[in-house]
């Protein structure tokens, strides 16, 4: 089980952990909290109905990481050449992510409010360690918060396909990169094993 994710009876995950890979893990989550912010709206109205009708941002927001995070839906990398006027996408993409992206951010902010107090609630082992047990939900939230973790790492990196990772493994230990390199390598280990766990 040390280093992935595991099925266990009755659904859900486990991974064993030591206290490094626990507080990595944590100090992203919390990095990734502090990333997504509020929203633009800032905290949660009392009134359910203006809640649901809230208007988000229209233009995109000017982090890449944001960027990537919350993409816009229609244009920008991996459309298709000659897919539509760029004007009138930009125009639905601002529409778009005016009635999403609040919706987009605090689903984003509950997966990694869940990986935070999965990882606090855990109890030591006494060797340095723990197992962290997740019921079907949790895996879930922590599949999600994963995913983006390894998307914010891997714009920082510049990693944008395949090739790029490949030239990760590769980088010399003195590049000043390596340990984001490897958290974003081992991040992706957990992923990998977590969603076969979930589908398996």
């Amino acid at each position: 089980m040390p280093g992935h994710f595991e099925p266990i009876p009755g659904g859900g995950a486990a991974v064993a952990l030591d206290e490094v890979e626990i507080s990595i893990i944590r100090s992203l989550a919390v990095q990734l909290l502090e990333l997504i912010g509020p929203g633009p709206g800032g905290e949660a109205s009392d009134d359910p109905l203006a809640e649901l009708f809230a208007e988000g941002p229209s233009e995109p927001p000017a982090d890449p990481v944001m960027r990537r995070l919350l993409p816009d839906a229609y244009g920008g990398p991996g459309s298709e050449e000659g897919a539509g006027d760029p004007d009138e996408l930009r125009a639905y993409s601002a529409e778009f992510r005016r009635f999403t992206e609040n919706d987009l951010r605090a689903k984003k902010r509950d997966d990694a409010l869940v990986v935070i107090r999965s990882l606090d609630s855990m109890t030591s082992s006494g060797e340095g360690g723990a197992v962290l047990k997740l019921s079907v939900e949790e895996s879930r939230h922590w599949l999600g918060s994963l995913n983006d973790l390894r998307l914010a790492i891997g714009t920082r990196l510049d990693v944008t396909d395949e090739e790029d990772t490949e030239l990760l493994y590769r980088l010399p230990d003195s590049d000043p990169r390596k340990p984001m390199v490897m958290a974003y390598l081992w991040l992706g280990g957990l992923q990998e094993t977590l969603v076969e766990t979930l589908l398996g």
